[in-house]
């Protein structure tokens, strides 16, 4: 690899997502590949590193009288390409011992140690962690087995544990062994820091996974060993000793260059973060229509230097969110009705219901405190309580509540909090179904449509969502329905209940103690910014067309993160000339598939965000589900989260009779 080559490969790797960890690993491979430093043709060759260290072995064994070492036959295969003057050996060849630990009897305190995994980290050997075996059974214990400095502890066990290598590096006065979860390497003549980075290299830690072609451990994805045996065995690319002190040198002094990228890079995305949210709030805090104005363009012309990953998107949700509810999403129109005249149709339409029993009338709320206003909201609108425009419903927590031995496998939906998605709507998936007469026997907590439901408690308290897809049901005990009093306030209601507004309330009115809880009537007296009905329609418009762009741009962030990814393993792979092997990311099937054809609906405007509708028209306005989602391109939930969006602003036409059929997990469908 000459120096044009690592330049022109070095932007690629730096910058991708964790680029300084892969720099390291590009590092490390180079160093064990012979790459990193010049041969110096007077030093001691590698075959006489390995005849000494045989000597020094059988002295060893013979002091300490040990059964000498039976050795594997002699390696007849290079696994890569090293300098002419480098051998290829096994890691026992140039070892002292190499055994696991064996299990200790622990005590709280004593004069001996227990290496564990957890002493072994990446960032090093950390005594911390460490136990203590009881004294009196330390005659059990060989004096091999007690660790010297210098020696390699590579854990042995347990996914995500077994790989990592450390030096054994501890004070004069401490006295320590390894329990059996630990490979103890104690090498002849070699340098431990070139041995632990041949064990830290890409190469072998790629294969410290049961599904590598060429693995290194047994076990399964759960629980994975690395032998003894093997480890024995493990080929060493092995150059002269004087040449392991000068490549740890090397690799020491490069390392100490990725510190300073890696901090300089942590500092340029903070101040990235800084700017990104100092933008955000400059149009957040907008006062007038110009103002605005120009401080969204500002952001729409940064928004490749100000959004570099897929989470950043989640501050311009909360930002959309949150200048909907202070009104600046869109124009106001003097000639709609005030926010104050809805207000009285809706309590007209109160007394109507509860003159038919379809409402109980509830105690009137207070008015809204000046302490209670976040913030001011355009003319024509009013600051009121959420009661005032909802009722708010209870599940049945009566005698009738149905248990898990009352479900049936055909019903009507039994809906609790882990049926809420993330994009508002209700998955049938996991879906319990309870009979008709159980839920006839009900007193509350039957859904109707329009209805919107509400987590109330625990982790995913103040999740919402519509409850579109069915058109009956029943919450749990964990949810609320909020059904708007008028049908037509659903959308703006769902927007603000996951506002910042709307989960700032949250903190408000919270009484949990072990976890969080709210109640109907806590819920009832959140402070809710009341726009006039049709400016309500505009905004929740307005939200979903920018949550399109948010959505294609969250896309866009992953799928370049991802490729970024892949291109720097490929830039290594490249660069030293070993393929590491990736896992493919399969793309998700769907567990259903729609039978139905898809049918261009309205076509959209030019400037829509409209992809889907966009493609039928292209294949003359018909088209399988599978044939869209495929040249869609995307995952298949976001496939379905714009198809769903299409379908309801009539781009497309709702699939009729919408059919569903049941698809095994394996097929690749939609």
């Amino acid at each position: 690899m000459d120096a044009q080559q690592f330049l022109a490969e070095f932007g690629h790797i730096a910058n991708a997502p964790g680029g300084v960890a892969r720099l390291r690993e590009l590092i490390i491979q180079l160093a064990i590949s012979g790459r990193l430093v010049e041969r110096i043709e007077s030093e001691i060759t590698a075959s006489q590193a390995i005849e000494a260290a045989a000597e020094l072995r059988r002295a060893y064994e013979e002091e300490l009288d040990l059964r000498a070492t039976r050795m594997h036959p002699p390696l007849h295969s290079k696994p890569f390409s090293v300098p002419d003057h480098w051998q290829w050996t096994r890691l026992e060849q140039i070892c002292l011992y190499i055994q696991r630990g064996k299990g200790p009897k622990y005590v709280e305190k004593s004069s001996t140690h227990v290496i564990s995994q957890k002493c072994v980290q990446w960032s090093g050997f950390d005594l911390s962690s460490a136990r203590f075996v009881a004294d009196d059974s330390l005659a059990s214990y060989g004096k091999e087995r007690f660790l010297c400095a210098g020696d390699l502890l590579w854990n042995s066990t347990g996914t995500g544990t077994a790989g990592r290598v450390a030096i054994y590096q501890p004070d004069e006065s401490v006295t320590a062994v390894a329990d059996s979860h630990v490979t103890v390497v104690r090498l002849a003549n070699c340098s431990p820091r070139y041995l632990w980075c041949v064990i830290a290299s890409p190469w072998v830690q790629s294969r410290i996974e049961p599904s590598h072609s060429d693995s290194l451990v047994s076990g399964t994805t759960q629980q994975v060993e690395l032998n003894t045996s093997t480890a024995r065995a493990l080929p060493i690319p092995l150059p002269p000793i004087q040449e392991q002190s000068r490549i740890v040198a090397k690799v020491d002094e490069l390392m100490a260059l990725c510190d300073k990228l890696e901090a300089q890079q942590q500092a340029r995305r903070l101040l990235q973060n800084k700017l990104r949210q100092a933008t955000l709030q400059a149009v957040a805090s907008a006062t007038s229509p110009h103002e605005l104005q120009t401080t969204w363009a500002r952001l729409a012309d940064n928004f490749g230097r100000l959004f570099h990953a897929p989470e950043d998107v989640v501050e311009l949700r909360r930002l959309i969110l949150d200048m909907a509810m202070r009104g600046h999403l869109v124009h106001q129109d003097a000639i709609e009705e005030p926010a104050v005249t809805l207000c009285a149709h809706i309590e007209t339409k109160k007394r109507e219901l509860s003159q038919v029993k379809k409402l109980k009338l509830q105690k009137s709320l207070s008015k809204i405190g000046e302490d209670e206003i976040p913030f001011d909201i355009p003319k024509g609108w009013e600051w009121i309580r959420l009661g005032q425009i909802a009722e708010l419903i209870n599940g049945d927590r009566g005698k009738n509540y149905p248990n898990k031995d009352e479900y049936v496998s055909v019903g009507i939906p039994w809906i609790n909090t882990g049926h809420i998605e993330p994009d508002g709507t209700l998955t049938r998936h996991h879906m319990n179904f309870i009979s008709r007469g159980k839920f006839d026997s009900l007193n509350s907590g039957k859904i109707e449509p329009g209805d919107l439901v509400y987590c109330l408690r625990g982790a995913t308290f103040g999740k919402t969502a519509f409850v579109t897809p069915y058109k009956e049901g029943a919450i749990a005990s964990s949810l609320m329905i909020i059904r708007p009093i008028i049908s037509n306030l659903s959308r703006f209601l769902y927007y603000y209940l996951i506002s910042p507004l709307g989960r700032n309330q949250i903190s408000r009115f919270d009484n949990g103690t072990a976890q969080p809880n709210l109640s109907a009537n806590s819920v009832g007296l959140f402070s809710y910014p009341l726009p006039p009905l049709q400016e309500q329609s505009r905004i929740a418009d307005k939200i979903e067309q920018l949550m399109r762009v948010c959505d294609a741009l969250e896309l866009q962030l992953r799928h370049s993160t991802e490729v970024a990814g892949r291109l720097a393993i490929a830039a290594i792979s490249i660069l030293t000339g070993i393929a590491i092997e990736q896992k493919e990311e399969p793309m998700k099937a769907p567990q259903t598939e729609l039978i139905a054809p898809l049918r261009l609906g309205t076509a959209p405007d030019i400037k829509t965000q409209a992809p889907l509708a966009t493609i039928l028209a292209r294949q003359n306005g018909e088209m399988s589900a599978k044939d869209l989602w495929q040249r869609f391109g995307g995952e298949i939930d976001a496939f379905y989260a714009q198809l769903k969006t299409e379908v309801a602003h009539g781009w497309i036409l709702e699939p009729a009779p919408a059919e569903m059929r049941e698809k095994p997990t394996e097929t690749v469908s939609a």
